[in-house]
Order: structure tokens, then sequence, then C-alpha cells
């Protein structure tokens, strides 16, 4: 239970832990991650019974993670402190972990919200419409990310490296969760009406905007590759297109304009598919069945030189076009107007080419460094399953 200030609340959410182990007869303890409380919530805690852990690290995550780290239980469950979930009622959450769910979220829009447990905001905008993003750009079917309470075994909590210490922690593990592999199940739960007795700690816009940028910055494919192909393809094709000279369709005139439109659109759309592919290598591509191109291509082990090979025959092709016209300028007096639209082609094509091998190298770096932090913290490396396999002669095991 993280707690900052819950003293109104604390008492009541720990009693009804308890007497749900009682009623079951489970092993369990209750664990306060406190991030700071000037209140009395750690005297009402420690008096029933209840192990306190204090965070210095202010944030919702950071006193989230603390807690799961300290906690001894094999199947840990956490939600708010202020009596708006029903701590006495975790049977469905333990049933689920113990079916083989290595995470278990809570749906409050299947489960039911009391009259002023969320606000209207919450309830029909922010909450569905970040799920909904977020439903599509992790690729999982879970539709409410934000629920406050939820489970998950130890080790799967191990696994999945969560770092934020904000409100955007509740992302995070979904996101992590999925990246990896495990298994993740829904269940219906009621959320009632806080009883705090005051504001509460999250603030719309601010950790509104903290989960939309989690979100973003943690899902290249949609936010740096698909884009980045689809300019580069257009770029090309407008390109491709005027390489020979102004064209005229539907009575309209397309010339140099369009052909320096299309250059521009290749050149970005080259560095942010790039970008994309760092932010793959740093982030991890997931399970097997996710990616399996990328996966493959980045964990081949000459991918740098293949790389180098690909982008070393479209700079020579480029200087050689270049090459010739040059040439051809130097022989003769010629205002050269009706090669202007090859030249523009040709030296776009050098400058993707050489962002394509520098590229390279600085994919092979973040790998080689990933690989050696992965090492020294025993974690293992998805995609150096995927080389193992490779090499071994196997495709990888998906869980």
């Amino acid at each position: 239970m993280p707690c900052l200030n819950e003293e109104n609340t604390l008492g009541m959410c720990i009693e009804k832990a308890q007497a749900c182990f009682k009623r079951l007869g489970v092993a369990g303890e209750v664990v306060v991650a406190d991030n700071g409380s000037t209140d009395r919530s750690v005297q009402i805690a420690e008096a029933l019974g209840a192990r306190v852990v204090h965070v210095p690290v202010k944030g919702y995550g950071a006193a989230v993670s603390a807690g799961a780290r300290a906690a001894w239980g094999r199947v840990i469950i956490m939600g708010d402190s202020d009596d708006s979930y029903d701590w006495s009622q975790l049977d469905n959450f333990i049933t689920a972990v113990d079916a083989g769910s290595d995470l278990v979220m809570g749906n409050r829009f299947r489960g039911g919200i009391e009259p002023g447990a969320m606000p209207p905001l919450h309830r029909y905008l922010g909450n569905p419409v970040l799920s909904f993003i977020s439903k599509i750009a992790f690729r999982i079917p879970v539709g409410d990310f934000h629920c406050g309470m939820r489970a998950f075994s130890a080790d799967a909590f191990r696994r999945m490296r969560l770092s934020a210490t904000g409100m955007e922690f509740a992302t995070e593990m979904v996101a992590s969760a999925s990246r990896i592999g495990l298994k993740v199940t829904e269940i219906p739960i009621k959320l009632y009406p806080d009883k705090r007795g005051r504001p509460p700690h999250l603030r719309s816009f601010r950790d509104g905007w903290r989960h939309l940028r989690f979100i973003l910055s943690h899902s290249p494919d949609h936010m740096f590759l698909w884009p980045g192909i689809g300019m580069f393809l257009v770029g090309m094709a407008m390109m491709g297109a005027l390489m020979a000279g102004p064209v005229t369709v539907g009575g309209k005139y397309f010339g140099v304009h369009f052909n320096i439109l299309g250059a521009m659109l290749a050149l970005i759309g080259t560095n942010i598919v790039s970008m994309g592919m760092l932010g793959k290598v740093i982030l991890g591509i997931g399970p097997p069945d996710r990616s399996p191109f990328l996966r493959r291509m980045l964990a081949h082990p000459h991918l740098l030189e293949l790389t180098l090979a690909v982008g070393g025959a479209g700079l020579l092709g480029g200087l050689a076009v270049d090459g010739a016209l040059l040439l051809r300028w130097l022989d003769s007096n010629e205002s050269m107007a009706d090669s202007v639209n090859l030249a523009i082609v040709a030296s776009t094509v050098i400058a993707i080419s050489l962002e394509v091998m520098f590229s390279a190298f600085l994919l092979f770096l973040a790998r080689v460094r990933l690989d050696e932090a992965r090492r020294s913290t025993d974690v293992p490396d998805p995609l150096s399953a995927v080389a193992q396999a490779r090499n071994a002669g196997q495709a990888p095991a998906s869980r």
C-alpha cells in the first residue's frame, strides 16, 4: 500500500486485507510503503501489525516499487490506501496468479464505478483515451491501464525492471509486461469514492501528460518506425517520378520544387527510422511473435557489415551519378537545367547512404553497451536469445 498522509483510511485498508488473509487461510503480510507522511499514518500501520517501508524518493511509482521489492510474498497485490478499492476482496487476484497469470489488472469500467468515485474528466476522457492509445501502442488487450489495484508474482515484478517514479509507473508496468511476453489478464473490480477527506495526489493534466509521454517514447513502432518508413517511401516515390524531369498530371505542373520536397521527406524519414531502430535496441523488441523480421535483423551477428555494404553501394551509386553530371558540366557550356532533378536524387541517395552507415555504427555501439549492462545485472536479453538460437540452428521458444 503506497502511503502519503493517509491516516483517515490506512487503518481500515490494513484491517480489511488482514481479514481477507484470515478468511482465505493464506499466509500474508501488509507492507505500507510510506512516502514521507507527516501525519499518524506510520504509527497506525505499525500498531496494526503492518510492516512499514520508508521510501525517501518521492512519487507513486517509487513507493510501489520499494514496497514490492521489500515484500516477502510470492503473490504481490498493490492498491491505494484511501479505501477506494476493497481490500477484503482479494480472492480473484490470488486465484488468477495461481492459475498462471504474471500480471492481473483490475478493470473498474467492467466492475463498476460508484457515483463520485472518479471525476468525469477521468472517466469519460482521460482514462479511456490513454488506455486506447496504450492498447494500440503496446499491442495488449487491457481495457483499464491505470487501475490502481493489480496483482503480480514476485518473479514477474523482478523481470519487468520498472524504473518510473511517478504516476506513469502504472503504464510502465503493463508496457513492460507486454514487451517481455508476460501473461496479463484482467478481472472486474469496483471503484468506491475515497474516504481520505482531502484532495487526491493525482494532478489530471500533469500526470496525464506523463502517461502520454511515456507511451509515445516507449512505442518506437508507432512513434518512429511506421511514420519514418511512410515518409521515406513517399519521398522516394516523388523523386522517382520526377527524376527524368518535370511532369504534368491533371493539368498541374510538378517540377523541381516537388522533387526537393520528396528529397526532404526521404531524408527526414531515414533519420526517424534510424531513431526508431535505436529505440528498438534500447527497449528490446519483445517476445518472439512481435516484429520477427526486426528481431532477426537486429540480432544478426554481421548486421554492421551488411548495413555498411548496403549503404556503401548506395553511396557509390550516388557518387557515380553526381560524378557523371560533373564531368558533363566540365565538358560543356550547357546550363545543365535538364539534369537538376537527377542531381537532387543522386545527392539525396548519398545523404541517405551516409545516414545509414553512421547509424549502423551507433546501433552496434548501443548493442555492445547494453549487452555488457545486461550481463552485469544477470538479466537475459531477448535479442541475444534470437542470435543464440540462430547459431544453434533452431527457433527461439516463445512463452
